[in-house]
């Protein structure tokens, strides 16, 4: 309008009512276009709301009429750029310092997003799923907060190990009792093991194990342990006798007069006294069966044939082939050892 004005002779005004009557015209026209370009908006700053007069048409023409400058961080809304009618409103929110401490380093950062979670998205601050965020990440950003970001990484060790095998003894009744033979050798198992590590910036803080898988089961060794007795019947012989039970009982002696020194014993059997072989001996069956044999302690190998009526409990009768003997033995009492 002002410009249209400008292209109008010098005396087009100068003189008559007519001149006057358009000059006021001009002016109101002019007046009624600034006034509707005139608008009143709402503008709320960190939730604090006022009103501002402008006459420009986009909200950053209003900001730049009021004298109110952005920071680079600070958000607004409507946009910039938008075109801003009467009574709109403006919201800014203004950034403010936080303090990230993450990866060894710390961070001064201007935010003025809603919550920490955001404001790390804008800032590019990746975080893994194990991360810990402290305060939490729906915690809301305000001026001076500190934001400490926790690396968490977990791993998981898998180890091979050894699995000990077990040594199982059964007791066997044909070996001395100070044998004991390896019949089937152990061999170790092995084992999977898998363990949890979590580290916290870097440094471990805990481990777990969380499973356990056997590749190989151990085989058991197995030994043999006799249960049989030893008696050495003479140092450095090397002959030693196995027996079952040992009993201590008191020995008498008796022999045979007939014309052969034997007799019929009560198994059956002839008596007999030898020195190389088995001898018998009279026993009471209810404690040594007859046919049992026996080391009889001065006596020898004996095998119980024969009974007596004299013979009850722990007592028995050796048998010699002359009364000489028989009277050398005497009454005594020894060790008999019962063999296997």
């Amino acid at each position: 309008m002002l410009e249209k004005l400008k292209n109008v002779p010098k005396n087009y005004f100068s003189n008559g009512p007519k001149a006057t009557f358009i000059l006021s015209l001009v002016i109101m026209s002019l007046l009624i276009i600034i006034f509707s370009m005139r608008k009143t908006l709402v503008i709320v700053i960190d939730g604090k709301e006022s009103k501002i007069v402008t006459y420009k048409g986009t909200v950053g023409g209003a900001l730049h009429d009021n004298r109110i400058v952005l920071g680079p961080k600070d958000k607004i809304e409507p946009g910039i750029d938008s075109k801003v009618k009467k009574n709109d409103s403006i919201a800014i929110k203004r950034a403010v310092n936080v303090e990230v401490a993450v990866d060894g380093d710390t961070l001064n950062i201007q935010s003025a997003e809603g919550n920490i979670e955001a404001m790390l998205k804008a800032e590019e601050i990746k975080l893994q799923d194990e991360d810990k965020v402290s305060p939490a990440k729906d915690s809301p950003i305000t001026e001076g907060l500190k934001v400490d970001i926790t690396r968490v990484e977990s791993k998981i060790l898998t180890d091979s190990l050894a699995l000990d095998y077990a040594t199982v003894v059964k007791k066997d009744d044909d070996l001395a009792k100070t044998v004991n033979k390896v019949v089937q050798e152990g061999q170790k198992g092995e084992k999977l093991v898998s363990t949890k590590i979590i580290y916290e910036n870097g440094k471990e803080i805990s481990r777990k194990v969380i499973s356990e898988t056997i590749v190989k089961e151990p085989v058991q060794k197995v030994v043999l342990q006799g249960t049989l007795g030893v008696l050495n019947l003479s140092r450095g012989s090397g002959e030693n006798v196995l027996y079952t039970r040992s009993l201590r009982v008191r020995a008498t002696a008796y022999y045979d007069s007939g014309s052969n020194g034997n007799a019929y014993t009560a198994s059956g059997t002839k008596t007999k006294r030898s020195s190389s072989g088995y001898s018998t001996i009279a026993v009471d069956p209810r404690v040594i069966p007859l046919g049992t044999k026996v080391y009889v302690e001065g006596y020898g190998y004996a095998v119980a044939e024969d009974t007596g009526g004299a013979i009850k409990g722990n007592t028995i009768d050796v048998f010699f082939h002359s009364s000489s003997e028989v009277y050398n033995w005497g009454v005594k009492y020894v060790n008999i050892y019962i063999l296997k």
